[in-house]
């Protein structure tokens, strides 16, 4: 595999083909990401402060702790010299009031550590919960063009992985860079106090350690990029062949599926190798230069106390200091490798977050403000979907009245169901405009236009929980009478009364303890309660049996009488009764008319009609 990667692999399903195949930028924006990540949380500022302030505080105690002890360690070595010349002893009462003094220094230390741990934690977790509540705010305000080309379990891994990683890493670079480098400084002043040629020494080694840093920073920023992209693609890969196991195992493409997941695998894999190594290398390179300080601190320390030049407490404390002293810049080291995870996740989420929106800026018109009565107008629709040149609809131009019953028909491609989706703005025009009596769509805000409209799609959608709360989705308000009158319209009741629970019954998240042909039916009773203005039936009787479907028509013809309805079909024998019949070919309307009119013209309509009736040769 070539180490060029790509932002999202490409896959199959519902990503589309060559939906995700841009190669990934090799320039990141961490100065433009980093601004952002202090916008979002610009209102726990005070917090932040406080979250700082506390744990450069406890850093601050914490270096005192070597300084007092130096006093102990000399108030021994002088009780031990007036031992030996018979001059006294050790003072014991004067080193319990010093391991007073330290034991109360590292006491507090520890409470600052605890209150800043506690502050910080609930800024993050809430941080992490605002972040989240965005990005599900901004998934229903993205155009669905947006997700055509976005595979799902890419989205799903931003909102999970990423903003984990996120939380993760802001909870421990932010204390731990504060703690850092105020123990940095408080060291390296405590240092100078007790021995400026010691100190001299080791702050040689600083410069070697950021080179370093910077150098493996360099390296590894491309490969933690990389690892959260690959992860996206893995998570999306993973949710698709869940979501479509049975047709997986219905084709034997499970081999397949398995290689694809392996190269994904293999590539997330591989780059978080590469990322953890050159990051992991960080502390002990460090450790080692860290090491060589320390022997160098040991020898002239020691010629220093032998010339009397420093006392042994003094080289105590020296010691510990240098120990320290090397873990804050092996912190620091360690926070810029939690800072490459972090800009990348960060990166990922802005960049979801920055995405175009629905523009409703030219809403000028509210619904409850116009008498909807359901006169459609098309003026000369075109249409193509974004990132495309294609056209799908070419030159659409239509006339509805208020209450018809209009069908759209035609093969397979035409843009039937681009048509419906235009007329609830779904997708915005490339040229042309859609009327409402007489206003066009986008005077509208839509989701006030779409109040007026009810929707039954080919592919059903129900949500984990009970079939009275399915049916009621259609109208949030509705009594438990208005959802039973609704199923009962659409031939529903019968049925769900024979269920385990009846109404009650909850459908699983699968919602595979209920048929194909009982879902389509639960969706129908949805759109009888919503009680639109503008019905909109997309291929809605097919999957269930004849039988049924008469049933359906019924209540179906009952609930459309006075009310404009779209019904795109398949099966022309459904709508003979329509007042009005688009023939859609190739993105345009071939023929239009009722049922009787257009099988005179013994046209398209007709040879479309009566192929469905044809006996094929045996």
């Amino acid at each position: 595999m070539s180490e060029k990667v790509k932002r999202h692999p490409p896959m199959r399903g519902k990503g589309g083909p060559n939906a995700n195949d841009k190669p990934t930028e090799k320039a990141k924006d961490f100065k433009g990401t980093v601004k952002k990540l202090l916008k979002l949380m610009a209102p726990f500022k005070l917090r932040f402060i406080a979250v700082i302030v506390l744990a450069a505080g406890a850093s601050l105690f914490n270096v005192l702790g070597p300084k007092i002890l130096e006093k102990a360690t000399n108030e021994v070595a002088a009780g031990v010299f007036r031992m030996n010349s018979n001059s006294g002893g050790i003072n014991l009462a004067k080193i319990g009031q010093i391991l007073l003094i330290l034991l109360f220094v590292y006491l507090v230390s520890a409470a600052f550590n605890y209150l800043q741990s506690f502050l910080m934690a609930g800024v993050t977790t809430r941080l992490s919960f605002n972040l989240r509540n965005d990005i599900m705010q901004k998934i229903n305000r993205i155009p669905l063009g947006f997700f055509h080309k976005q595979s799902q379990g890419d989205v799903l891994s931003r909102i999970t992985n990423d903003v984990d990683t996120l939380e993760q890493a802001l909870t421990q670079s932010i204390t731990q860079f504060a703690t850092s480098l105020t123990t940095l400084v408080g060291i390296l002043t405590m240092m100078i106090i007790t021995s400026p040629l010691l100190t001299l020494i080791i702050v040689v080694t600083v410069p070697l350690s950021m080179l370093i840093v910077r150098n493996i920073v360099k390296l590894s920023q491309p490969h933690f990029r990389k690892q959260q992209n690959y992860l996206g693609a893995v998570n999306g890969h993973i949710e698709e062949m869940y979501g479509a196991h049975l047709v997986v195992k219905a084709f034997n493409g499970e081999k397949r599926s398995i290689e694809e997941f392996d190269e994904l695998n293999n590539n997330l894999a591989e780059n978080a190798r590469k990322a953890e190594f050159l990051s992991g290398l960080m502390m002990p390179l460090m450790g080692f230069i860290g090491n060589l300080g320390y022997v160098l601190v040991c020898v002239v320390g020691a010629i220093l106390v032998s010339k009397s030049s420093m006392k042994i407490g003094g080289i105590q404390a020296m010691l510990q200091y240098v120990r320290h002293f090397n873990q804050p810049i092996n912190q620091l080291a360690n926070i810029s490798s939690q800072m490459q995870r972090m800009a990348a996740a960060a990166e990922r989420v802005f960049e979801f977050l920055d995405e175009k929106e629905e523009d409703d800026s030219k809403a000028t018109l509210k619904v409850s403000d116009v008498n909807i009565e359901g006169n459609i107008t098309f003026d000369h629709v075109k249409f193509g979907y974004e990132d495309t040149d294609k056209i799908v609809i070419t030159d659409f131009s239509a006339k509805v009245k208020s209450g018809q019953k209009v069908a759209i028909v035609g093969p397979t491609g035409a843009g039937k169901t681009t048509m419906v989706k235009l007329l609830m703005r779904f997708h915005e025009l490339t040229d042309g405009a859609i009327y409402v009596d007489g206003h066009n769509l986008t005077e509208f805000d839509r989701h006030d236009l779409r109040s007026e409209f009810g929707m039954v799609l080919q592919d059903t959608w129900l949500y984990s929980d009970s079939i009275m709360n399915n049916i009621r989705y259609g109208k949030l308000d509705a009594t438990d009478e208005d959802v039973i009158k609704a199923a009962k319209m659409a031939q529903v009741d019968h049925f769900v009364r024979t269920l385990p629970d009846g109404y009650n019954m909850e459908i699983n998240e699968e919602t595979t303890n209920i048929s194909q042909g009982q879902k389509q039916l639960l969706t129908i009773a949805r759109a009888i309660l919503a009680d639109p203005k503008i019905l909109i039936l997309d291929e809605a009787t097919s999957s269930v049996d004849t039988r049924t479907e008469i049933l359906i028509q019924r209540a179906m013809d009952n609930l459309m009488m006075g009310r404009t309805s779209f019904i795109i079909a398949h099966r022309l024998s459904t709508i003979r009764n329509a007042d009005l019949i688009l023939c859609m070919n190739n993105g345009d309307i071939v023929e239009q008319g009722n049922h009787d009119e257009l099988m005179a013209l013994g046209g398209f309509y007709a040879n479309l009609y009566n192929s469905q009736f044809e006996h094929p040769v045996q």
